[in-house]
């Protein structure tokens, strides 16, 4: 069944109008018709089923019929903070950070990572992950739209406090726990939402892991085997989502 995204979706309506880049996406590249079933969802966690009841050339339709769809069991908040990668693989850290259940996906520009973006680049960069994001919500029925946030400095995301208070760093140090172990004491401690953060393929510098470990994160380790910034990142959110998730355990 293909969903459409409404950010400011009255599921109380009649009916509701899709415009613009959704509409478009659904009557000329997914050629829906009138009569036919589609979800819409808010990106809050509300969504309803639908059926098409009318179109507008190729950029308007409307649902109406519709029938509210149960809520999804809760996820917990997960924030992954990942230093930019080579090529398209920061793209694929997207999609996939949203079909592993992040809440949120913090860009991060470290001393040894390679891409660098100016402020533009940066912005439009973001807006094309966001793009993405919206898109693997779609595919895997996710209804709580991930944030993704623009590109930022390392310095700047250790400064924040709106983050949560379980803060981790995949690390490749003598001093890094077992994140199992890590994550059994966080779950023993009612902990419902974390953040993971991964460096470079350079790895973090020996001023950085200081900076983080002042900035209250805790050094994890993901094994003896050197991993990927992209296999790092899928790694350390399966196991915090297998941690946290209640429904998992």
């Amino acid at each position: 069944m293909h969903r459409c995204y409404l950010p400011d979706a009255d599921f109380s309506a009649p009916a509701l109008t899709i415009e613009r880049e959704e509409a478009h996406h659904a009557l000329r590249v997914l050629r829906m018709k009138v009569g036919e079933v589609c979800e819409v969802f808010d990106g809050r966690g509300h969504a309803a089923r639908g059926r098409i009841t009318a179109t507008q050339g190729g950029s308007c339709l409307t649902v109406g019929y519709l029938e509210p769809l149960p809520p999804t069991p809760p996820l917990p908040h997960i924030t992954l903070a990942v230093a930019l990668a080579k090529g398209t693989n920061t793209d694929l850290i997207m999609q996939k950070a949203v079909e592993l259940g992040a809440s949120r996906i913090i860009p991060v520009i470290s001393e040894r990572t390679i891409v660098r973006l100016k402020p533009a680049e940066a912005q439009a960069k973001a807006e094309k992950w966001r793009r993405t994001v919206l898109e693997a919500c779609k595919q895997c029925g996710v209804r709580h739209l991930p944030t993704v946030d623009t590109p930022q400095p390392l310095a700047d995301l250790l400064l924040r406090a709106d983050l949560p208070q379980t803060r981790l760093v995949c690390a490749i140090t003598p001093q890094a726990k077992p994140i199992r172990s890590v994550l059994e004491q966080a779950r023993a401690n009612g902990a419902g939402a974390a953040l993971i953060l991964i460096g470079p393929e350079g790895d973090f510098s020996p001023a950085e892991y200081a900076a983080i470990s002042q900035a209250g994160y805790t050094q994890v380790s993901l094994g003896s085997i050197i991993l990927r910034v992209e296999t790092a990142a899928f790694m350390a959110l399966s196991a915090l989502r297998y941690a946290l998730d209640p429904s998992l355990n």
